[in-house]
């Protein structure tokens, strides 16, 4: 059983002389949406061989991660009714179906699918960008083109849906819908449109509009943030022109700094380092703003800065103390200090000599070292510090089946849940043991 407000959920696993604790992983980034993975009992290096694959089942394409909770495994995908488009910056369009598929986590049988028709216009159309979001009894999705699902998990019923493009009569970014929706007690907030809403909170059980906050000339690709400042809660949001703040239980607005992304792409979400808040964008369109103290507010620290910060593409980046860890849209792994913006080293990372352009490794924390999910389809164990980046283990794990700059990928997120890593390409999702 899982509480709405995503507490760390743990169920109690007997063992032979130890208790281990079993995380879930419900939602985008695990189950505090903060990339750490706080199970026990996991390995410190892989086994002679690798790690013991479980199960595999197969699926279609697309960049979206599983999510995982009471004993089933989420996913969506895209079957397409012909050849992709093969341009990834071009509009083109490509019909087919976008499908969650429930699987059971103890052997990766489907348990039942939900399917709807669609026709992309967007680039990169492997497939779905948000990982579902798991509530309960309820799973929410978000399709490339706005198709918010809300369904049981027991049976795939639909409870509630809406179209966003039609709703708010906007269209399709670039690179489609890829802000992962948060619920926050009785509220969905998503990333909804433009003109008529940049975000929309919902209601959880009904659908029903409850607020709406807003505009923006693109629906960026940046999630939802929630934290807390000045005694207030916060609902932090980036878009295209401006990094602004609402109260998540009316919408009002509580401050707003203008931010500049280069061809409206803004990607990662707000990060909160101490008393600051960092964002990072293309071409170094970086912001650092310091949070007021005594009301809700922002100062702008620094923006724009060169040759400082991360200009996060793919990877979130990970905050642990006032050092920021994250891939820079150059391909390489930094070190940043906040709220300098100072590269205290880069680094290849996972990637060897040299780090291709837009690399990507998802970063998890585990105790006091990380589990880095790369592009190639391996795992890498390693230690991130204010040091620099240091290789522990690594086992290859899944097979690239998208294509990007010209190499081969696997651009979706990882899951970390039962003392397992559950990874998807555009062809299987497996569960794989890293249980001591």
């Amino acid at each position: 059983m899982k509480a709405p407000s995503f507490l760390a959920v743990a169920v109690l696993l007997w063992l032979p002389g130890a208790a281990v604790f079993a995380d879930e992983w419900p939602q985008w980034m695990g189950p505090k949406r903060d990339n750490v993975w706080r199970e026990e009992g996991i390995v410190d290096k892989f086994p002679a061989g690798g790690p013991k694959v479980l199960w595999r089942a197969p699926v279609a394409g697309g960049y979206a991660g599983a999510a995982v909770a009471d004993g089933k495994v989420f996913v969506t995908d895209f079957v397409p009714g012909g050849e992709l488009p093969g341009d990834n910056f071009e509009r083109k369009t490509a019909a087919g179906t976008e499908r969650v598929l429930c699987l059971d986590e103890g052997t990766g049988k489907e348990l039942w699918k939900h399917e709807i028709p669609v026709t992309y216009t967007i680039s990169y159309p492997a497939g779905p960008r948000c990982t579902p979001t798991i509530d309960g009894d309820r799973v929410y999705t978000l399709g490339a083109e706005g198709n918010l699902l809300c369904l049981s998990v027991t049976d795939g019923r639909v409870i509630w849906a809406k179209d966003l493009k039609k709703e708010y009569e906007t269209k399709a970014a670039l690179w489609g819908w890829a802000g992962h929706p948060l619920v926050d007690g009785n509220r969905l907030f998503v990333i909804a449109g433009t003109a008529k809403a940049h975000v929309v909170a919902l209601d959880t059980l009904t659908g029903k509009e409850l607020w709406r906050a807003g505009t923006a000339p693109e629906q960026g690709y940046s999630p939802p943030t929630i934290i807390e400042a000045a005694g207030v809660r916060q609902l932090v949001l980036m878009k295209p022109d401006g990094m602004y703040a609402v109260a998540p239980d009316t919408g009002a607005i509580l401050w707003e700094t203008p931010y500049n992304a280069d061809n409206g792409s803004i990607i990662m979400a707000p990060l909160k380092v101490g008393e600051h808040i960092y964002v990072g964008g293309f071409q170094e369109k970086n912001l650092c703003v310091k949070l007021t103290a005594d009301k809700p507010g922002v100062e702008v620290v620094w923006r724009n800065k060169a040759k400082h910060g991360i200009s996060a593409v793919n990877v979130q980046p990970f905050v642990d103390g006032t050092m920021v860890y994250g891939f820079h849209e150059k391909g390489d792994l930094r070190g940043v200090e906040i709220p300098s913006g100072e590269v205290k080293w880069s680094s290849p990372g996972p990637f060897g000599d040299r780090a291709p352009p837009s690399a990507t490794a998802f970063i998890t924390r585990h105790e006091n070292r990380f589990f880095l999910f790369a592009e190639t389809g391996d795992l890498v164990i390693a230690k991130l510090s204010p040091a620099g980046y240091e290789e522990i283990d690594r086992a290859h794990l899944l097979d690239t089946t998208q294509s990007a700059f010209g190499r081969g990928v696997v651009w979706c997120p990882p899951a970390y849940a039962d003392r397992s890593v559950f990874i998807r390409n555009d062809k299987e999702l497996i569960r794989v043991s890293l249980a001591k």
